[in-house]
């Protein structure tokens, strides 16, 4: 196992009635609370209500930052800061999915930090190293975003979709229950999400051998796809919903990623996707997932074909390592069309007008992956996923 630190800063308070029970106690410390969410679903749902009524009766000052959009943009974050400094909030609380965290991770540096922090970030390659404290209330899984520091934001002037370093959640409440009023496409999405940060830690370094996060994750990975099975099956099942909830942060809280370098390829192409195209993250994975593991799966022998036996049971009697290892990256696309996600680009909506070798030239190259990458390549991955 490769040398490695792990920290583990956010409580996490999980099930149903954990906001009711424990938001009041959690906020009692700051007085104005910037109340951060997306579309305006939440205030559809109940949610809404339920976490204002409980911020009033403890007297708290809100201050509302809505219309968080799925990719949230640059200068949403400038926009979040800008008003947190002005009415003086002394703790931002995001509810919502992983683009809401994300977008406050950023804005939550940004109020205290006085240089401009895509410059700091990006460019000098000086991390923050102070905040405005944060929470989350999760309302859709799949991100990961409640339970680490990283962000993905979009600079929609430089065309670039990238990860940034932000705060990390104090608290984090996940009830299951808030996921019920999410459309049922964006739960599926979300899941896969899920399934893709767990593949691509896995098919991260060391690749000749398992460690103790690799069997970890091959757990999570089972599990993820037998719950999105049983909701594809009952749409309500709360404890598929509950399991899906805690798998989207186990993988992405650090445990799977202990003594691994990650691969995250595929994240690093579809993000570029996104910036160009907007398109959404969890089914844009789906559909270049099983383009690029065909790419890569020689190179990455040993996994891929854990991967086939392990995660998806498939072991052809009398077949060569190759193609069990095949086996299991076409299991993996016959899941993606199972489960109703896009399978190519213009099923996702990208069309002719799209530069796909803009897109590719504008990746960045993993260093976690089994094969060494190039631009080329990627772009001919873009052009087979259309």
């Amino acid at each position: 196992m490769n040398n490695f630190i792990f920290s583990y800063p956010t409580k996490v308070y999980f099930g149903k009635g954990c906001v009711k029970e424990y938001l009041a106690c959690l906020t009692r410390p700051y007085n104005t609370v910037m109340l951060a969410y997306g579309g305006g679903s939440i205030k559809k749902n109940g949610v809404y209500d339920e976490v204002t009524g409980i911020l009033a009766a403890e007297g708290k000052t809100v201050v509302e930052f809505s219309g968080i959009m799925p990719n949230p943009t640059y200068a949403k974050v400038q926009e979040g800061a800008k008003l947190a400094r002005e009415k003086s909030v002394d703790f931002i609380l995001a509810v919502g999915g992983g683009s809401t965290i994300d977008c406050c991770k950023i804005v939550a540096a940004q109020a205290v930090e006085d240089q401009d922090i895509w410059t700091m970030e990006m460019e000098k390659r000086d991390m923050p190293d102070h905040f405005l404290p944060m929470g989350a209330i999760v309302t859709v899984s799949g991100t990961g975003s409640e339970m680490n520091s990283g962000a993905v934001i979009t600079n929609g002037e430089k065309k670039i979709k990238c990860g940034m370093l932000g705060a990390s959640n104090a608290f984090a409440l996940l009830d299951p229950g808030y996921t019920m009023s999410v459309p049922f496409r964006q739960v599926i999405s979300g899941a896969f999400d899920t399934l893709s940060h767990a593949m691509e830690t896995y098919f991260g370094r060391p690749q000749n051998r398992n460690n103790l996060s690799d069997d970890i994750n091959e757990a999570i990975m089972r599990g993820v796809i037998a719950n999105i099975r049983k909701l594809l099956a009952e749409p309500d099942d709360y404890e598929a919903r509950s399991e899906l909830m805690w798998a989207s942060a186990m993988a992405e809280n650090g445990i799977l990623k202990i003594g691994k370098i990650t691969d995250f390829q595929c994240h690093q192409m579809e993000h570029q996707l996104g910036a160009y195209t907007d398109c959404n993250h969890g089914a844009g994975l789906a559909v270049l997932h099983p383009v690029y593991y065909r790419h890569i799966y020689k190179d990455g022998l040993f996994k891929f074909k854990r991967f086939a036996t392990e995660v998806w049971g498939t072991d052809p009697e009398g077949k060569s390592d190759e193609e069990v290892a095949a086996a299991g990256v076409e299991a993996l696309a016959d899941f993606i069309r199972e489960i109703g996600l896009p399978t190519t680009l213009r099923e996702l909506g990208v069309d002719d007008s799209t530069d796909l070798g803009a897109v590719a030239a504008s990746c960045n190259i993993a260093p976690g992956s089994c094969k060494k990458m190039s631009h080329a390549e990627i772009a001919r991955i873009f052009q087979e996923a259309k």
